[in-house]
């Protein structure tokens, strides 16, 4: 059942049952309704109280019926929330853990509130590009007055019960109860001493008024179009609280409904919900099944302390486990460990952390210059230089000590995880976790399965990505894996439009217009313009047919490696991040054009952003139909926690199928023609040829 139907002495009590959040999905709507029903129709009693089972009152709508018929089947939430209001018996709402989205609207519906501490009370459809729709902005401003309410609407982070409770004024809750445990009790007994109260109040009813109406508005306004820039979801929230003040309460939920409507047909919205599925997604791998036993990781070691070793490592204490580095020399560890701190500390100055926090992860923190020392270590991730040489040592050497059953991790970019795992005697123990610099920061963790991968080393390594508060997507092997791989093509494109007559700024201003948090030359000075190169010379001899532009080899054969030395695409000056156009390199870019007998033409920033872009789709595609990735959403993810795609446009997959396949296919068709171009690459990848031409679409 997904609600249950209880009477105790002459109180009904109805509790929402549809884990792991009581989802409002049609099944409860349907029970709620019905035991309503059978509530009023039953002389013996006088009042109904409504709650929710396990860890949630209610976490709103069902995510599991996004999109579908049943999400809007009668009776939808509006109807509940009606059928609520309209009882002749009062109905007491007995709130706890988790109370949101369309969980906060039906209880705003009922007559009382009682809410226990350490709720989460939250409105977060803007997360979903969405306002509330059945009534939020309506009601929640009649009981927490309208900024409250507004900043919790906009924002929609959640706030603790408790915390409410205290406000001045405050009329969402009626009654505090002392626990979780006794809260059903609680608001049985004070559904009693209601029970013949009338009439019987409605939010609805309460006034809503902000004593300097149009001015306040104007001014929460301005605050969020800074805060939102491409997204429309976060003004409307303004303009449906704006007309719960100035408009009768059936106008303003027809308002409300409108404006719900239209943003649900909204490209941000379709990405923002799409992402919110994809992550959801990338953490099941199809066959490895979700009771798959996990292996305990209670310790971890990471082999080396450079700046991405160091960054994995705080991951790890951060989340309270024990972490162990090792190094070749002291000098080297002192250095990693000095970084450590350094960035601890600057938390702790901006109130970020707290003293005891940082004290306790220092404190989880060892270090040595000893394989044996690592020898009863549950992980270990290497974080050595990027050559297989290098890797080859760390993993012979970590084979010899570490105990049957620890994960031997290494955190490559590119290099291949199969030949990393032939280094040991048990090639199912290894697995690539692929870090995002700066490691302590960034969302995405590429997890790389190796031909012999076990299957529970990948269920425990996704479970301690979640444990870190990364999101983990799952990768085969191949140069580059997905993230990289795809950027290389991206890569070569802003090259040949170099050639072709583009300038670094034109083409990095074109692609942050489009959202993308920064362009590709801004981001080569700041990786490192030499990264690119060691690649390139390994392609020279590895895939001698990939051809380049030869711009940026001759940026480096100028030492001109970016912001590390001060100079790179662009001129930098000391301590200061600004990239400043630079005279040489146009000088360098021109006399190459030049020395090819190109003549200049001027390319469009539609062009720039085209090609840019649909060569991280094509090259997608392509791992598609190799089976690097498991599903289209996957690499959406990869691309927007990893590389800065802009969010409002869901990732290169998602964007593809807004424009069309069709029209995606057409331009390359037109890339191909262009002589300065790779026509090759330009020829769609069969997956993408089959989708167009069937009229469909990757996600």
């Amino acid at each position: 059942m997904s609600a249950e139907y209880k009477v105790h002495g002459d109180v009904a009590v109805i509790t929402m049952n549809n884990p792991p959040v009581n989802g409002l999905g049609y099944a409860t709507r349907v029970a709620i309704a019905q035991g309503l029903d059978k509530a009023n129709a039953d002389a013996a009693v006088k009042a109904i109280v409504i709650t929710g089972a396990g860890k949630a009152f209610s976490g709103g709508a069902d995510i599991k019926e996004f999109g579908s018929p049943k999400a809007i089947a009668e009776p939808n939430l509006l109807s509940v929330i009606s059928a609520v209001e309209n009882s002749s018996k009062p109905v007491v709402a007995a709130l706890h853990s988790v109370v949101m989205g369309g969980g906060l609207e039906l209880a705003l519906g009922c007559h009382y509130r009682v809410g226990a501490p350490g709720a989460s009370v939250a409105l977060p459809e803007v997360k979903l590009g969405l306002i509330p729709g059945a009534g939020g902005t309506q009601r929640l401003p009649r009981v927490l007055g309208v900024e409250v309410a507004l900043n919790m609407i906009v924002s929609g982070e959640p706030v603790k019960s408790e915390m409410l409770a205290q406000l001045p004024g405050q009329k969402l809750f009626d009654k505090m109860a002392a626990s979780d445990a006794s809260l059903l009790e609680e608001a049985v007994a004070y559904a009693r001493s209601v029970a013949d109260a009338r009439p019987l109040p409605l939010v609805r009813n309460l006034p809503c008024k902000h004593p300097q109406g149009d001015a306040y508005f104007q001014f929460a306004r301005n605050m969020v179009k800074g805060m939102a820039k491409n997204f429309p979801a976060p003004a409307k929230c303004v303009d449906a609280v704006e007309a719960a003040t100035k408009k009768k309460f059936d106008e303003g939920m027809s308002f409300e409904r409108e404006l719900f409507a239209n943003l649900m047909l909204t490209p941000e919205s379709r990405a923002l919900r799409h992402l919110f599925m994809a992550e959801r997604a990338a953490s099941k791998i199809p066959d490895v099944p979700e009771d798959t036993p996990k292996r305990e990781i209670k310790s971890v070691a990471v082999i080396g302390a450079g700046t991405m070793g160091g960054g994995i490592s705080m991951n790890f204490l951060n989340a309270g486990i024990p972490v162990t580095i090792l190094e070749m020399k002291q000098d080297a560890l002192d250095r990693g460990i000095g970084i450590i701190r350094k960035n601890y500390e600057s938390q702790v100055k901006k109130g970020k952390l707290k003293q005891d926090k940082y004290d306790q992860r220092m404190g989880l923190l060892k270090t040595t210059l000893d394989y044996k020392e690592l020898k009863d270590a549950d992980m270990v991730i290497e974080a050595v230089f990027e050559e297989i040489g290098v890797k080859q040592k760390v993993f012979e050497a970590l084979d010899g000590v570490m105990k049957p059953g620890a994960i031997l991790a290494s955190n490559t970019s590119t290099l291949d995880v199969n030949k990393i795992a032939s280094f040991t005697k048990r090639p199912q123990d290894v697995v690539g976790l692929h870090f995002f610099s700066p490691a302590n920061v960034m969302k995405l963790l590429e997890v790389v399965r190796g031909e012999k991968t076990a299957k529970d080393v990948m269920a425990t390594v996704m479970t301690a990505a979640k444990k870190i508060k990364k999101t983990a997507v799952v990768s085969g092997v191949c140069d580059g894996f997905i993230g990289n791989r795809m950027i290389e093509q991206y890569s070569r494109q802003a090259g040949f439009l170099l050639d072709e007559g583009a300038t670094p700024q034109q083409v990095d201003k074109a692609i942050e217009k489009f959202g993308f948090a920064m362009g590709p030359f801004r981001m080569g000075d700041l990786a490192g313009n030499d990264i690119g190169w060691a690649i390139r010379k390994r392609r020279a001899t590895e895939r001698a047919e990939m051809k380049y532009s030869k711009t940026a080899d001759k940026l480096c054969e100028l030492g001109r490696f970016g912001q590390k030395t001060g100079a790179g695409w662009y001129d930098y000056k000391e301590g200061k991040r600004d990239a400043i156009p630079s005279k040489l390199v146009e000088d360098m870019v021109s006399e190459h054009r030049k020395s090819l007998g190109i003549t200049p033409r001027k390319i469009s920033d539609e062009e720039i952003v085209q090609r840019l872009v649909f060569s991280l789709v094509n090259e997608a595609a392509h791992i598609l139909e190799e089976g690097i990735a498991a599903r289209a959403s996957d690499i959406d993810m990869v691309y927007i926690t990893g590389y800065g795609f802009p969010m409002h446009r869901g990732g290169p997959m998602l964007y593809a199928d807004q424009v069309g396949l069709f029209n995606v296919v057409q331009a390359m068709k037109r890339f191909q023609k262009n002589p300065r171009d790779d026509a090759k690459f330009w020829e769609p990848a069969p997956l993408l040829a089959r989708l167009a031409a069937e009229g469909k679409t990757f996600n």
